[in-house]
This record gives structure tokens, C-alpha cells and sequence, in this order.
């Protein structure tokens, strides 16, 4: 009792330092842009740590350990591939983003496209990240519960609370300063898991002689699993509203490039030691449920390590949970509310707009996780939106007059029913639902850019209408 107690107390201290973090920056969410974007230009560390930060949730540690605790090292592989993505997206996109000067996904892909697909895009990235935020809940309040010792309920809505009011209060420059503080708490306590784990594990000799040889295989869950975390990472990091919007606050194109390949240096040893922990409780725990390795593990360390531990794990809750709520409540207000109740652009409004929309969105996944069932296995929809979407934007800044505007919209639906339907017919043939997530809208643009042609100079007309941007991008 005494030991739940020290972690209880962790936990609040770093809940307080949240809060005092939050109404220290509160003056820098006074406008619509500050709240927003945080009001100023960030380092592009700052910005490294917070991309990485939320892609560090449960499913990325707990998740990650629980793999590595059945299949394996390369259970690395499904963080490992975030961070290849970023380096792909600073080579390829973030420097174009940030020229850009758009702060929502769905005002980038509006410049191209058109409203229509302004419009569908903000709907269905709403959608999926309430999905995503909906499992987050579920998933980090049971972990928070077993952890520590209060019900399934109060762990949910201690998860709610807080990452919604510190959001509420402060804004992105509270999320980008508390977000980093996750990054460097999680990154801490999962190298503390790791050396304990292999220390209580007898050292690296007897883990490599406890386990069958398939476990110490780069390879051990397939190439074509690990690809098909590659292409699903890929496409949540080339089209997720929070990252465009973290982007938006760099310097300029260059910072904005730095601040993703920092994201990459965090990412990728964060999955090798999520994994270190998971092979470590398969020797230390065999037969346990592989959901528990990495939650076994924690409850056995000293209360003060086990209490830092857990502030790191709920840190990673609170991030996810902060960066979603923050990009759904942006999305509503530019594309929906100011456009229709706030034709004056009166800013005061939109700052009002934008606090309670950052309570709605904050809070209804709350009740949504207390009374839903096995909500992990619906977060496809996630992946599927962000997959497809992520070849429009491909598409807009290295084709801009391939396919049509009309092409760009029915792709974003056509991805999205293909791949549920995909998901629910359990992949056939083996065939992960991440690809026809990519393989849907690069056909869907293909067939009306040709369609286009045979029509003529009228169609051509539509299918170049899209790249009249191209300079100004």
C-alpha cells in the first residue's frame, strides 16, 4: 500500500508540474493564431521532441513490449519504421509544409484540390483521431488502472481531465512544452525498464540463452509485417493534422526539416529498448499474458523508479491525447465554425470557438471509452484516413496536375470503404488493409486523370486547375 501510494504521489507531482507549465504560457493563447500555433517560432528540437512525443503513446510501449514479448527484437521494427518516416518526411515534405504556411492538413490539400476536399478531409481526420483518441483512453486508462490501483473509470477520466485542461489553458505553446517533457520522461523511463529488465533477466548472455534463436531475428515477424508498419507509419506521418501543425511553428523550411530528423534520432532507439523490455519479461515472467511484460516489469522496480516510470507512461497518454485534441479543435474552427457563425472574423470568437471545441473533443472520447468495447481493434479507420490521404499529398506537391479535383474526393471515400471493407474480410489473401489504403487513391487519380484526358480540353481544364498553385507551394 505504501509503494501505490509513492507512485500516486509521482504521478500528481508531475499532473502539478503540468498545471503550473500550462498557467505560466496561459498569456500565449490569447488570439486564435497563438492558441494554435503557440504564438512564436519554436527551436527545432523542441519541435523534434514534440513529433516524437505523439507517436510515444501506450501502443508504441506497452504495445511494442507485448510483441517483442512473443515474436522478439523485431518488435523494434514497429516504432523503428516512425522514425524512417520522418526521415523520409524531412527529405521529402516538411521544408514544403512549412513553405506552404498552411497549418491544417486540410488547407494544404484545399489549395489543390479545392473546398470539397477541404471539407472531407477535415470531417475524416476528425473522424480518425477521435478514433485514435477513443482507444488511447480505453487502452492508457486500463494501463493507468492496473498500475495504479484505482478503477478502469477514474483512470479514463483522470486521462481526460488533465490532457484536456492543460490544452484548454495554454494552448500549443503548452502542449509543445509539456509534450516535450513526455518525450524526455518516456524516453528516461523506458532505458530505466530496458537496464533493469536485462539486469533482473541475468544479463544479455542468459536472455540470449533463454530465448529460441527466432527472437534475436531482425526479421522475426515477417518482412511483410514489418512493411506493412512502414507503409501505415509512413502515411499517419505524410497526413496527420497535428504533425502539419507542429511544422507550422518553426522558423522557416530549413528548422523545419531539422526538427523531423530530430523526431527520427528519438524514435528509433525508443523502439529497440521497447523491445529490450519485452524480451527481458519473457525471460523474467514466462506465461504471463504478453500484454503485462512491460507493466510486470514496472510494478517489481523500487517505488520511487516505479512512480517516475509511471509519470512517463501517463505522460505519453496525456501527449496523445493533448496533440489530438488540439488538431481536432483546430480543424473544426477553420473549416467549420468561423467559415459559418463568424463571417466577421471577429478573433475574440474564435477564441471562444476554439475553447470549447477543445472541451468537446476533449471529453467526448471520455464517454465514449467508458462505455465501448474493444475500441483497439476499430483504429484502422485511423490508418486508413491518414494512408490515403497521404498520397494526395504526394500527389499535390510532386504531380500537382495529375488526376482531377473531383479524383482527389472520390479517392479519399473509395480509400476509406475499400480498406474497412478489406479490415473486416480479415485481409484476404494476406494482404495488409495498409496497402489498398495507398493502392485505393493512386488507382481512383489515375483513372480520372486519364478519363480527363479522353475528354478533352474542357476536362483538361478541371485536371490542371489543381496545379495552378504549383509556383506558390
Amino acid at each position: 500500500m505504501e509503494s501505490v501510494w509513492i507512485v500516486l504521489l509521482c504521478v500528481a507531482v508531475y499532473m502539478a508540474i503540468l498545471a503550473l507549465i500550462s498557467f505560466l504560457v496561459r498569456r500565449s493563447s490569447g488570439t486564435s493564431k497563438s492558441f494554435t500555433t503557440g504564438g512564436k517560432a519554436f527551436p527545432a528540437i523542441l519541435i523534434g521532441f514534440l513529433l516524437a512525443s505523439e507517436f510515444i503513446g501506450t501502443t508504441a510501449s506497452v504495445g511494442t513490449a507485448q510483441v517483442a514479448y512473443r515474436s522478439g527484437v523485431s518488435a523494434a521494427w514497429n516504432i523503428a519504421v516512425l522514425g524512417l518516416g520522418f526521415v523520409l518526411f524531412a527529405w521529402l515534405l516538411a521544408h514544403r509544409f512549412r513553405a506552404l504556411g498552411e497549418s491544417t492538413i486540410s488547407g494544404a490539400l484545399a489549395r489543390f484540390y479545392g473546398e470539397r476536399v477541404r471539407k472531407a478531409t477535415s470531417v475524416l481526420m476528425v473522424c480518425a483521431l477521435m478514433t485514435v483518441a477513443v482507444s488511447t483512453y480505453a487502452s492508457g486508462g486500463a494501463l493507468l488502472s492496473s498500475l495504479l490501483g484505482i478503477g478502469n473509470v477514474p483512470a479514463i477520466l483522470l486521462v481526460g481531465i488533465a490532457a484536456t485542461s492543460y490544452v484548454l489553458i495554454g494552448g500549443m505553446r503548452s502542449v509543445i512544452y509539456t509534450n516535450v517533457l513526455h518525450a524526455v520522461v518516456m524516453l528516461a523511463g523506458i532505458a530505466i525498464l530496458a537496464a533493469v529488465g536485462v539486469n533482473r533477466a541475468g544479463g544479455a548472455a542468459a536472455i540470449r540463452m533463454g530465448l529460441p534463436d527466432e527472437f534475436f531475428s531482425i526479421s522475426g515477424v515477417g518482412w511483410p509485417q514489418i512493411f506493412a508498419w512502414l507503409v501505415a507509419g509512413v502515411g499517419a506521418i505524410f497526413a496527420t493534422q497535428y504533425v502539419v501543425q507542429a511544422i507550422a511553428t518553426t522558423p522557416d523550411p530549413g528548422k523545419a526539416r531539422i526538427a523531423t530528423l530530430w523526431s527520427a534520432a528519438i524514435l528509433i532507439p525508443f523502439g529497440v529498448l521497447a523491445s529490450v523490455v519485452g524480451i527481458a519479461a519473457a525471460v523474467i515472467y514466462p506465461g504471463i499474458d504478453s500484454i503485462q511484460a512491460l507493466p510486470s516489469l514496472t510494478v517489481d522496480l523500487p517505488p520511487l523508479v516505479a512512480g517516475f516510470v509511471v509519470a512517463g507512461l501517463a505522460g505519453a497518454i496525456f501527449g496523445t491525447v493533448a496533440a489530438i485534441t488540439l488538431a481536432c479543435s483546430t480543424l473544426l474552427v477553420k473549416d467549420f465554425i468561423d467559415p459559418n457563425f463568424n463571417s466577421t472574423g471577429d478573433d475574440r470568437r474564435s477564441v471562444l470557438s476554439l475553447r470549447v471545441a477543445t472541451v468537446a473533443v476533449g471529453l467526448l472520447p471520455v464517454v465514449l471509452a467508458i462505455t465501448a468495447e474493444d475500441v483497439v481493434a476499430v483504429t484502422f479507420l485511423a490508418k486508413a484516413l491518414r494512408a490515403g490521404l497521404a498520397v494526395l499529398v504526394l500527389l499535390m506537391f510532386f504531380r500537382p496536375g495529375f488526376g482531377t479535383r473531383t479524383g482527389a474526393l472520390v479517392s479519399i471515400f473509395a480509400s476509406l470503404v475499400a480498406t474497412i471493407g478489406w479490415f473486416l474480410a480479415d485481409n484476404p489473401f494476406g494482404i495488409d488493409n495498409a496497402y489498398i489504403a495507398i493502392a485505393v487513391p493512386m488507382v481512383t487519380m489515375t483513372l480520372f486523370h486519364l478519363a480527363a484526358r479522353l475528354r478533352g480540353p474542357r476536362a483538361q481544364q478541371e485536371r490542371t486547375a489543381s496545379a495552378a498553385t504549383e509556383p506558390s507551394a
